[in-house]
């Protein structure tokens, strides 16, 4: 077990300031593994509810009556189980001291977060939860986290066939048993199906119309699926910007299975060699550094894009904050070289910096606001955000 010592302290920072904080984030990737941290980091009393625990479930059989005397942290572990609790947490969330304050852990299901926001609107704080990142496992074992991904069950295996057995495993509970918890009525072999044609459009532009003919269905339909696995955190979509520029512009988002191992399990990627030598190897070291970048510069979602023409101009990652625009493009090369697309980004784009990530070990200037920077080198050249 790695000890994730900043994500406790960031959620500890975050209590503090909120009555209630929700622990958001896929299954198995260790949401419940944290919050025992932060109740062994914690300096007061920990109260703790396990929602899938019978006794626990017994115990708020009247939430208010279970849960009002208590003081301290109150951890209530997947809380989507009892979505009527919330109510409970207003009430409590708004007495005068706040003498409680609640962690609800919960997968990101799209009723858990209407339903959360609606009744604690001005209340709660979202802090999603990743995998591992390359500040947790350390640099030496980048190769190992881009293969087997960030899952602690995952990563942490005894060989890389344990590895994959274990992604295949969750692959099939996600889709035949947690997709219905969480009110999801599509069959199982449908989505199945959609994730792992999505995994073959890993780092691509979304094309609804291609997919809906696939299967069928109308292009709505196909976005319905996509917006289903983004809900639940196993997809992202990265988000064109939009320049105010003579040239046209892509407006479709791009694609990305958020985890890597997950990527390679829907591939059958089982080793290093299996992945260098397959097509998708650029997509995947595309969207694997994206994911640690966004990690150590503590970006939200809606901080991030991409940017592309229909001329060919594109940039992998745009991340504004404020005024700030800071870019990166990914490549997986050991000699990094400033293309045309860089030199348009940075003039179109009016950027303060624009970083290309490759496959090294130093960090050096490319141009007048490029550089090139190892991956061995990102967490201690690339500033986190401000």
């Amino acid at each position: 077990m790695l000890k994730r010592e900043e994500s406790v302290k960031t959620v500890l920072g975050l209590l503090r300031r909120h009555p209630v904080v929700a622990l958001i984030g896929a299954r198995q990737v260790g949401k419940s593994t944290l919050a025992r941290m932060m109740a062994d980091a914690f300096k007061g009393a920990v109260t703790t509810f396990d929602l899938e625990d019978d006794s626990d479930l017994a115990r708020l059989t009247d939430p208010l009556l279970a849960l009002r005397p208590l003081s301290g942290l109150v951890i209530l572990d997947e809380i989507h189980r009892r979505p009527d609790i919330f109510p409970t947490l207003r009430v409590l969330a708004d007495r005068p001291g706040c003498p409680c304050r609640f962690l609800v852990l919960g997968s990101a299901a799209p009723v858990l977060l209407r339903q959360s926001s609606e009744t604690l609107a001005g209340r709660i704080l979202y802090h999603t939860l990743g995998g591992f990142t390359l500040s947790e496992v350390g640099m030496k074992a980048c190769d190992s986290l881009w293969l087997r991904g960030g899952f602690p069950k995952a990563f942490l295996a005894e060989s890389e066939n344990a590895s994959l057995e274990w992604r295949r495993s969750f692959i099939r509970t996600f889709l035949e048993r947690d997709l219905a918890q969480f009110g999801v009525r599509v069959p199982a072999t449908t989505m199945r199906r959609f994730w792992t044609m999505l995994a073959h459009y890993h780092g691509q532009t979304w094309n609804a119309s291609e997919f809906a003919r696939s299967f069928g269905v109308a292009d709505t339909t196909v976005r319905h699926y996509l917006d289903i696995l983004t809900a639940a955190l196993v997809t992202r979509q990265l988000q064109p910007w939009h320049a105010n520029i003579i040239k046209r512009q892509v407006k479709a988002p791009k694609v990305y299975i958020a985890d890597s191992g997950l990527l390679h399990g829907l591939l059958n990627i089982v080793t290093q060699d299996d992945l260098e030598g397959h097509p998708k190897l650029g997509a995947s070291w595309e969207g694997f550094v994206i994911e640690q970048l966004l990690a150590h510069l503590g970006a939200d979602p809606d901080e991030c894009f991409y940017w592309a023409t229909h001329n060919g101009a594109e940039l992998d990652l745009l991340v504004v904050r404020g005024a700030s625009r800071r870019a990166f493009e990914i490549k997986r090369t050991s000699a990094p070289t400033v293309t045309p697309s860089m030199r348009s980004a940075l003039h179109d784009l009016k950027l303060d910096t624009l970083d290309v990530l490759y496959a090294g070990d130093r960090t050096f200037p490319l141009h007048e606001r490029i550089r090139a920077v190892g991956i061995s080198r990102l967490l201690q050249d690339v500033a986190p955000l401000k």
